[in-house]
This record gives C-alpha cells, sequence and structure tokens, in this order.
C-alpha cells in the first residue's frame, strides 16, 4: 500500500522517520502510523456490514417487505397494488421501523455528546469502542430469530434502532480515534482513504451475500449458489443466514483496531465530573461560536440538517424500492452494489470540483440537484427504469455534499481547533438525525402512501439548503478565542 503519511521528500529512508500524531501523543516511525491507520480503517470496513445490510439494502427491507404482511392483505397488494387496504399495510410496516429509529436517533443526540466528551483523557477510548460494537454485533446476530410475521416487525424495528444506537454511540469514539493514527499532513487522507474503504468494502459484501443467498438462480423455494430456503414458506431463511454472515463480517474486521491501535493512557490531570456537567461546556462552546463565529455555527446547524435528509436517501431508498417500486430482493442488491458505486465516484469527484469551484457552490449545486431528483422521483411513474436512473441519481449527489462539507469545515477551522470544532459537527448532525425520520412517520400515518417518504426527505434537505445559503463562498478561519483566554475567564471546554 502507498505510504498514506507521505513522508518528507528529502528523507532517505521515509518509513523509518519518526513522526507525531495529531493529537501528540505517539511519536513513533511512520511505518508503524501507517500500519495504525490501515488497521483503523478496516473499522469502515466493519461498520458496513451492519449499515449497508441492515440499515439499508437488506434487513430493513426484508421488514418491510410483503412477507411480513397478512397473508390475505399481501394477496390483495398482488392483485391490486394500489388498493388502499394494501398501500396503509404497507405504511404501517414504515412508520413502525421509522418510529423505532427515530427514538435511537433522539437517544443518540441526547447522549453522543456526553459519551465522546467523557471518553476523552479516560483512557478507555477503545474500549468503549469494543463494547458499543459488540453490542451492535449482539443485535445482528439477534435479526437471525426474526420470522416473517406480522408481529415481528416490531421486533425487528427495536433490534435494528438498538443497532443503530449503539453503532452511533461506537462512532464517536472511533472519530475521536483519527487524530491517533494520523499527522496533521495526511488527517485528511486517512479519513478520506477510509471513507472510501467503506464503499469498497459495501459493494464486496453485497455482492457476496446477493450470490451466496439471496439471487434466484430458477429454482423455487430457494435461493443463492448455497440454495438456501427463501420465501414465506423458508422463513426467509436466506435473508436471516446473511444477516449472521454480515455480523461475522463485523466482527473480524473490528479485530485489527482493538489489537492494533493502543488505548491512550488516563489523564491524571482530567477532572471528573459529573455525566450531565459534561452538556454545560457544550453549550459554552456553543454559546462562543455565536459570539465570534456565527456564520460557522450557521453551517454547523444547516450541515446537521441536510446531512439528516442525506442519511435518509439510503435509510428509505431500498423500502422505497421494495414498496413502490416492487424491485425483488436480488434487484434491491444490484441496485445497493450499483447505488455505493455512484456515491463512491461522487465523492472522488468532489474532491477536484471543490478544490476547482469551492466547498459552498458543491454543497448548494448538490442539494438543488437532490431535492429537484426527489421530486422527480415523487412526480415520475412508478416504472422501475425511473427509479434505477432517478436512484442513481439520488446517489450521484449525496457524496459530494459530504466530502464538501468536510472540506468547507476544515478551511474555517482555525489550527488547534480541530477536534473541538469536528467534534460540535458530529455532535449536531446526532441532533438532527430524527428530522426526516419524523416527518416520514407524521406523513405516512395522514396519508398512507410510502412514496410520500421522497417528500419528506426533500422537505428536509430543502431545509438545509436554506439555511447554507447565507454562508461565505470563501470561508476565512473561525475567530475563537485562545485557550488560555477561555480558562482566564472560566470557561472550560471537553476536548
Amino acid at each position: 500500500m502507498t505510504d498514506i503519511s507521505h513522508a518528507a521528500a528529502d528523507s532517505s529512508d521515509s518509513t523509518a522517520k519518526l513522526v507525531t500524531s495529531v493529537d501528540g501523543t505517539a511519536t513513533v516511525t511512520q511505518r508503524e502510523l501507517n500500519s495504525r491507520a490501515r488497521a483503523w480503517m478496516m473499522y469502515d470496513v466493519a461498520n458496513s456490514a451492519f449499515q449497508a445490510i441492515c440499515v439499508t439494502f437488506v434487513f430493513a427491507t426484508f421488514l418491510a417487505s410483503d412477507l411480513f404482511l397478512d397473508p390475505a392483505i399481501a394477496a390483495i397488494g398482488k392483485a391490486n397494488p394500489q388498493d388502499p387496504t394494501y398501500l396503509a399495510a404497507q405504511a404501517n410496516a414504515t412508520s413502525t421501523i421509522a418510529f423505532f429509529d427515530t427514538i435511537a436517533a433522539v437517544i443518540v443526540a441526547l447522549i453522543a455528546p456526553a459519551l465522546g466528551a467523557r471518553s476523552d483523557g479516560s483512557g478507555r477510548r477503545r474500549a468503549w469502542l469494543g463494547i458499543f460494537s459488540l453490542i451492535t454485533i449482539a443485535c445482528m446476530f439477534g435479526m437471525y430469530f426474526i420470522t416473517p410475521a406480522p408481529s415481528m416487525v416490531a421486533w425487528g424495528a427495536l433490534l435494528l434502532a438498538i443497532g443503530v444506537l449503539f453503532s452511533e454511540f461506537a462512532g464517536v469514539n472511533y472519530n475521536a480515534m483519527l487524530s491517533q493514527v494520523a499527522t496533521p499532513k495526511n488527517l485528511g487522507r486517512v479519513s478520506g482513504t477510509g471513507w472510501g474503504f467503506g464503499y469498497l468494502s459495501s459493494i464486496v459484501l453485497l455482492i457476496l451475500v446477493l450470490v451466496l443467498f439471496i439471487q434466484n438462480f430458477g429454482v423455487d423455494g430457494v435461493a443463492g449458489v448455497l440454495k438456501v430456503p427463501s420465501g414465506a414458506e423458508g422463513e426467509g431463511l436466506n435473508i436471516r443466514l446473511a444477516i449472521v454472515l454480515s455480523a461475522v463480517w463485523f466482527l473480524v474486521f473490528l479485530i485489527p483496531i482493538m489489537r492494533k491501535v493502543p488505548e491512550l493512557p488516563a489523564d491524571p490531570s482530567r477532572e471528573r465530573r459529573p455525566f450531565f456537567a459534561t452538556y454545560l461546556d457544550l453549550f459554552r462552546t456553543i454559546k462562543r461560536l455565536a459570539s465570534t463565529s456565527p456564520k460557522l455555527l450557521l453551517f454547523l446547524v444547516a450541515s446537521a440538517v441536510y446531512r439528516d435528509g442525506l442519511n435518509a436517501v439510503f435509510k428509505f431508498g431500498a423500502i422505497l424500492a421494495a414498496q413502490v417500486y416492487f424491485f425483488s430482493s436480488s434487484e434491491v442488491m444490484y441496485f445497493a452494489v450499483a447505488a455505493n458505486l455512484v456515491a463512491g465516484l461522487g465523492t472522488v469527484a468532489a474532491g477536484w470540483v471543490d478544490d476547482k469551484l469551492g466547498s459552498k457552490r458543491v454543497i448548494v449545486a448538490s442539494l438543488i440537484g437532490l431535492v429537484g431528483v426527489a421530486i422527480a422521483v415523487f412526480v415520475l411513474s412508478n416504472d422501475k427504469i425511473v427509479f434505477w436512473v432517478l436512484g442513481l441519481a439520488l446517489c450521484l449527489f449525496v457524496g459530494p455534499v459530504q466530502a464538501s462539507s468536510r472540506s468547507y469545515l476544515s478551511r474555517i477551522t482555525p489550527a488547534k481547533h480541530e477536534g473541538e470544532l469536528f467534534g460540535l459537527y458530529t455532535t449536531t448532525g446526532r441532533a438532527a438525525n430524527f428530522l426526516a425520520s419524523t416527518l416520514v412517520v407524521i406523513f405516512l400515518a395522514a396519508w398512507g402512501d410510502p412514496k410520500l417518504s421522497i417528500i419528506a426527505i426533500a422537505i428536509v434537505l430543502l431545509a438545509g439548503l436554506v439555511l447554507v445559503l447565507p454562508i461565505e463562498s470563501r470561508p476565512k478561519h473561525a475567530s475563537l478565542r485562545a485557550e488560555t483566554e477561555q480558562q482566564a475567564a472560566g470557561d472550560v471546554t471537553v476536548r
């Protein structure tokens, strides 16, 4: 693998040169830091199993499929897909998933900031990453017992929500570990490469699951090359085994980060504070931003809103494909592979466009594209080819918004405040992580048409677009008071 730490050109042996990590906690050879960075990146590979297979393309669509409807209602839908009774039953399943997802998002927003802040200096960051990840994996194994029946939808949605909850908690610690495995010169490259590995591994795992368990090879009642029982008569065993394989994948690729990236020693000077006192520190940081850098605070709020819309594109897109466009399990997987590929290419291309035109222009143009395509999805017919074209167009715009949002914040963040502001970036994202799900629940409860979920997502994206318009196109470093000045004022910031 190419030396991701980019040693100085005048070094005769770049891998032997000592470098210091971003957080200053490790001075090791570049070879060793590269090894730790690769191990850190493997967590993106691990977590892709939960995000791609459970949250987006396989388990969530399994729960929302006709397999979990009353057989009589499913038969009505097969005869007339637009029958109100059938549509209401579909909407009820999606609403149940969205309801539990909303609860999980609210809990994450309330607790994640404090958990992240308290992990700093505790000497337990890697340990909490492992604990939260293992709980997520346990939820994935538990999904094996969710057999097709109307009464099991809520249990499946609950397991999915608990998995999302602890996956988010693990992500807080994972993101915090980035500064341990990168130097100031390659932090963005390490972060971006890990993100890219996540996309790539999703494609690999999706193809593996498709071939082994989901693809129909012309034999009724079984699926995949392993010929696993499928459908109602097979109690969805092929899907349940696909989740088990994904859980094993997560567990295997969790090992490198737990073995290779060392746990930081506890900071003896770190003040032990009550749990809820952590929120006072967060409020102080927000107050300082409001007085010294209001446009930065506005960007954090705007990005939190539209990032929730971006997450919803993947979260509810596969469900929409199955319920409205009648994609089979195999077709959903085909679309999943294409969607991850397009999203990855969009992310790579965004870096070049960002440098040429600026981050804000990429963000605004991509959000306009997302809102426009979402409206087109709702207005146009329910033909599969329409969803293929417009669904992939949505995925194409998602990557650039994500990548340019991170680069915009990098440009506006002053030196030695990266951890503080990126931590707040993560926190605000979690705080808004219920908007799209809540709107989906409201829309489906009011009108019962699953296709309205795309309008709910478009409204959230449009709100983020409106909020981001006033920020500067060419941002300068934010004006933040020095830490010594903060301490003199008695203003403690949790780092």
